[in-house]
């Protein structure tokens, strides 16, 4: 599945709000769907590669050898859902990121779906 396929996938999870899709080491945004007026999903893109880099940051200084799944912040309208996917034949890190409709989403089909975008998707 290429990244504009896996976007339009992302987006068809019940409650989507926007998707994207981040290289977390370089913090370039691959691509972006949804959004509009009420998130710039590319602001949301580059605050959440901050997160990701400081919770890697924390694994380390505690020596867990464990790999991070997905971060949930939970807000009091809002899941915002980052799924951590490693592309093993480069070494690069990217991470989908999701921000759902709380009152429209449900949390354990949406990591479902996340997890069968992570298998299929060809970065």
């Amino acid at each position: 599945m290429n990244i504009e396929t896996a976007l339009k996938e992302a987006m068809g999870i019940e409650g989507a709000i926007g998707v994207a899709l981040v290289d977390y080491t370089s913090g370039l945004t691959l691509g972006v769907l949804g959004g509009g007026q009420t998130m710039d999903m590319n602001i949301a893109a580059a605050g959440n590669t901050d997160v990701i880099r400081a919770k890697v940051r924390t694994l380390e200084m505690l020596g867990l050898q464990d790999g991070i799944e997905d971060i949930l912040i939970t807000l009091d309208t809002q899941y915002h859902l980052i799924r951590l996917l490693q592309n093993k034949r480069h070494g690069e890190a990217f991470f989908l990121y999701v921000s759902l409709d709380k009152s429209r989403a449900n949390l354990g089909l949406a990591r479902h779906q996340l997890r069968k975008i992570e298998r299929e998707l060809d970065v």
